[in-house]
C-alpha cells in the first residue's frame, strides 16, 4: 500500500503529466527561449492554484527522514544529536519553498506560451476549473487503483500466455 505521501505525488505527477501533454520525445535542435517575466508569473499564480507547492513541505520531511533513520542505523548512539540535527536542517528548508514554485512555474511557462498560460489560469480560476482541481486528485486516486487491480487481474492470463509461448520454444514446466 503507498504512504499518503508517495499517493500525494504520484497524483501530482500525473496531474503535472496531464497539464503537459506527457512527455514528448526530445528532438535536438537549438535550446527553447527562456520564459517571459509574465509567463513566469502566469505559470506561478497556475502552480499556486494547482496547490503543487503544497508538495515541497512533504519531500522535504521525507528526505530528512530517510537520512535521519538512515544515519540511526549507523550512529544509533547519536540518536539524540541525529535527531536534534534532523530538526535543524528540516527547518533550514523552509525558504526554499520559493525556489520549488519557482522551479516547477519555470518547466510550466517553457512547455506553454504566455496566451496558453493565461487561458490555463482562466480555466483553473472558473467553475469548471475549481471543480477539476477539487474531484481530478480523486480520480487519479481511484484510477490509480483500478489500474493496480486491472494489472493484478491480467496475471494468470500473463502467466499463461508466457507459458504457452515457452512450450513453443520448447520449454515446458
Amino acid at each position: 500500500m503507498m504512504s499518503r505521501f508517495t499517493t500525494r505525488c504520484v497524483m501530482v505527477a500525473f496531474v503535472a503529466l496531464a497539464a503537459l501533454g506527457f512527455a514528448k520525445p526530445a528532438v535536438a535542435g537549438p535550446p527553447a527561449p527562456a520564459p517571459s517575466p509574465a509567463a513566469l508569473l502566469i505559470a506561478k499564480q497556475i502552480i499556486e492554484i494547482k496547490g503543487v507547492a503544497s508538495v515541497f513541505e512533504p519531500v522535504v520531511r521525507e528526505e530528512v527522514e530517510r537520512v535521519r533513520l538512515a544515519l540511526i542505523q549507523t550512529n544509533v548512539m547519536w540518536m539524540k544529536d541525529i535527531n536534534d540535527a534532523a530538526g535543524v536542517v528540516y527547518r533550514s528548508y523552509g525558504p526554499r519553498g520559493t525556489e520549488f514554485v519557482d522551479g516547477i512555474a519555470r518547466i510550466y511557462a517553457s512547455h506553454f506560451t504566455e496566451a496558453e498560460l493565461n487561458g490555463l489560469l482562466a480555466f483553473y480560476q472558473s467553475a469548471l476549473g475549481r471543480k477539476m482541481l477539487a474531484e481530478e486528485p480523486k480520480a487519479l486516486e481511484e484510477a490509480a487503483s483500478y489500474a493496480k487491480k486491472w494489472g493484478e487481474g491480467i496475471g494468470p492470463d500473463v502467466v499463461a500466455k508466457m507459458r504457452a509461448e515457452l512450450k513453443k520454444r520448447g520449454h515446458d514446466f
